[in-house]
């Protein structure tokens, strides 16, 4: 693979900055539990909104400026919003206004690192180079659990949220010395259309199919990212460091899913192994939501996080497959808004649902929502990769 040196500073950033993140989203929703769910609603909504409202422009951007160094500016304003949460903790509306603030930043970093991968890699090797990404953020998360709970536990929440502002830092430093950079040229970035992403996306059958598809199955399991802090609470009867342990379940999960599927090339291969995964993830909610004990739900979660690793790497993969270069941020952040919208719409949808109802019927709930998206996922898109095969198939048989 070409650009092993950038693709590993790359790789070694985003694990980093991971850490922090993961490490202060467990803070920050482990402090606001016992305040309100729907204040967790609220943190996480925050952090989601910026990718669904800011995705036409932040696409336009980085199919516009140079990608890396877009990347930096973002990252440090990431990391001067989430420092400055620290000590305003005793204020919640402060939090969750720096908390979106942050999630600015998020809406550009994101895609512009899908845009930026087979710049490193390869057009050839972006699937692996996707993975190798996705394994540096599995681990970052791992670590970022695990150290969130002992930090929140020995040093305090502020503690935990000062080191993650400055872990965007580190992602920072670690890009100047990556030497590769993708550089919009031509009239396509002198004026890009900002909902140019958008279009492609509904034109594309299969590519349609399968971004939707996921964005049901996410939109239904997203559920539990509320309700899992009520369920250690109130239902395993655990602390930040059982939580810290579950999530940590998911993240290994993620590092092996992320493994499994880096040598897939083919759209076929790809789209097929991203509805699966929604079949896959509400199977291992439901475990938890049927067997309300530790080694079960740690089971589950450690099935969905596979299924969740799978599906980051092939939801980059079927883009970049499905989408001319020059438009690759605008679709990037496209299909961004469109999973994060439905991340955003359960995520708000648990926060009313924990009033109503105990944290296992959530479970089962997203978890029912995700087998059925699934499975409607995996019919269009066969559906849809069918249909395109056969006027390839019946040109070959005319010849």
């Amino acid at each position: 693979m070409r650009g092993n040196r950038d693709l590993s500073l790359l790789a070694a950033g985003a694990g980093v900055s991971q850490f922090g993140n993961s490490l202060s989203l467990l803070v920050l929703v482990f402090w606001a539990t016992p305040i309100s769910p729907l204040l967790v609603a609220a943190i996480l909504v925050a952090e989601l909104l910026p990718l669904v409202l800011g995705a036409p422009l932040a696409g336009a951007l980085i199919d516009r400026l140079p990608n890396r160094r877009l990347l930096i500016i973002a990252l440090l304003g990431q990391g001067v919003a989430i420092a400055a949460i620290a000590p305003l903790m005793g204020t919640p509306a402060l939090v969750v206004a720096l908390v979106f603030v942050s999630g600015c930043g998020l809406a550009v970093a994101v895609p512009a690192t899908s845009a930026l991968v087979p710049h490193i890699a390869g057009e050839e090797e972006s699937t692996r180079g996707y993975a190798m990404v996705g394994t540096a953020r599995s681990v970052g998360n791992i670590a970022g659990v695990t150290g969130g709970a002992l930090l929140a536990g020995f040093f305090g929440h502020p503690a935990a949220l000062l080191i993650d502002g400055m872990t965007f830092l580190v992602y920072a430093l670690l890009l100047l010395f990556v030497r590769a950079e993708r550089r919009p040229s031509g009239e396509h970035a002198a004026r890009p259309s900002a909902l140019a992403g958008i279009r492609h996306v509904r034109r594309d059958p299969v590519l349609f199919a399968s971004i939707i598809g996921l964005a049901f199955f996410v939109g239904a399991v997203v559920v539990i990212n509320v309700a899992d802090p009520a369920f250690v609470r109130f239902v395993l009867h655990g602390d930040e460091l059982l939580l810290g342990a579950m999530q940590a379940c998911w993240t290994v999960g993620i590092l092996v899913g992320t493994r499994l599927v880096a040598r897939l090339k083919t759209v076929p291969e790809v789209a097929y192994a991203l509805a699966i995964t929604g079949i896959t993830t509400g199977i291992a909610v439901l475990i938890p939501a049927t067997f309300p004990v530790v080694v079960a739900a740690g089971i589950g979660w450690l099935i969905g996080g596979i299924s969740n690793g799978v599906d980051n790497v092939t939801m980059n993969a079927i883009v970049r497959l499905r989408t001319p270069e020059e438009m690759r941020g605008r679709a990037f952040a496209a299909v961004g808004s469109m999973v994060t919208g439905a991340n955003l719409f359960g995520t708000a949808a648990a926060g009313g649902l924990l009033l109503v109802m105990g944290p296992r019927a959530v479970f089962a709930l997203g978890g029912t929502g995700a087998v059925l998206s699934g499975v409607a996922c995996l019919v269009f898109v066969h559906r849809a990769l069918k249909r395109e095969r056969s006027p390839a198939e019946a040109g070959l048989l005319s010849n």
